[in-house]
């Protein structure tokens, strides 16, 4: 029964990780597609990486949607950290009403938001890049603030308290005591926050100016005439630059947690 237990799992599992993966691989093995056809084998081929280097337009929008997320997740990291011990510090009416507050951005729909951004930029600043850097911002800050939190509730606050009466000050107390064991929360909500802005359309199309393309757009614009293969080979590219940061994430992270799991034996 168990074994049986065991193999019905395992297919389940599969089952769902082909679902998960199954597009993905279909998306690699087409970039290595001489053909254009999404349907014909042509052969096996680098071409697509090799014009994927040449082509300006690409390339720009690649590297506005890269400065546009690691600012605005670098930002929202700024500000986010403050904002989460600060609410953790709140009573617990208050902690309830900005805990609300921080979590309906998230459960808003995109086009509410980006719609809602459009109309108060539109008095105030121009639409270009800067909009949509604000933009990200906002609706990255809640995801900081919601990485960071558990953390900091299961972080030991005499500690601090204890190096305050030890003579140490705010600043070092907390690069020496809060920060380090909040880090795995900072480094979840960046990458958290670098991954949504990457992927978001519907916010920056509303809040981009003219001249203003990031990756998402450009592939919107150029639905109608077909995606080009040079897209295929950069989502590759990305796909794999991903996992291989997660890995490395996820490696450091344990490390983090046995060494600290090692100090406390100590």
């Amino acid at each position: 029964m168990k074994r049986l237990k065991d193999i019905l799992s395992g297919i389940y599992i599969g089952f769902i990780g082909l679902i998960l993966y199954a597009p993905i691989l279909v998306l690699i093995v087409l970039s290595f597609n001489a053909s254009r056809s999404r349907v014909t084998w042509g052969g096996f081929t680098f071409a697509w990486y090799i014009s994927l280097l040449s082509n300006k337009q690409i390339l720009e929008a690649l590297l506005t949607t890269v400065i546009l997320a690691l600012a605005s997740s670098g930002i929202a990291v700024l500000v986010g950290v403050p904002g989460a011990l600060g609410i953790h510090a709140m009573n617990k009416k208050k902690y309830g009403v900005f805990m609300t507050l921080t979590n309906i951005p998230m459960l808003n729909a995109d086009i509410v938001t980006g719609i809602a951004l459009m109309l108060w930029f539109v008095h105030f600043i121009p639409l270009g890049f800067g909009s949509v850097l604000l933009a990200h911002i906002t609706f990255n800050i809640p995801y900081v603030i919601l990485s960071v939190m558990p953390r900091i509730q299961q972080m030991n606050v005499s500690v601090y308290e204890a190096t305050r009466d030890l003579g140490a000050g705010p600043a070092y107390a907390f690069f020496k005591v809060l920060l380090p064991e909040m880090m795995p929360g900072i480094i979840s909500g960046f990458f958290m926050a670098f991954t949504m802005s990457m992927d978001d359309f519907v916010i920056t199309y509303f809040t981009k100016g003219a001249g203003v393309n990031t990756l998402s757009t450009m592939i919107y614009g150029e639905i109608r005439k077909g995606i080009k293969p040079e897209m295929y080979a950069l989502s590759t590219i990305i796909f794999v630059a991903v996992s291989i940061i997660l890995l490395c994430v996820n490696t450091l992270s344990e490390k983090h947690k046995n060494h600290i799991v090692e100090e406390k034996n100590l």
